[in-house]
């Protein structure tokens, strides 16, 4: 198998206004996720490589809810994405 039929990728989205958790809006596995990075890198959305939260999200299918066990670490990175943002409104 090469390293790029073993990359996956996993796309979160929340907003200050949003109801409950995060939800995974996409995932894919090599060339999927190969370009699932690239149109994020397009766009300017920040990406952050976790193997092990990225090991914890592969099991919930897109449009759910991040699984209530790895909420903390979904909430640190929301975090950090929003001090990299530089946003204080959050809105």
């Amino acid at each position: 198998m090469s390293a790029e039929r073993d990359k996956q990728a996993i796309g979160l989205r929340y907003g200050a206004g949003d109801e409950g958790a995060p939800r995974v809006v996409a995932k894919g596995r090599g060339e999927i996720a190969e370009r699932l990075l690239a149109i994020a890198e397009e766009h300017g959305v920040p990406i952050r490589r976790d193997p092990d939260l990225l090991q914890f999200l592969s099991a919930t299918q897109v449009g759910e809810e991040v699984p209530e066990e790895v909420y903390g670490a979904v909430a640190a990175l929301i975090a950090f994405l929003w001090r990299l943002n530089g946003s204080e409104d959050h809105s």
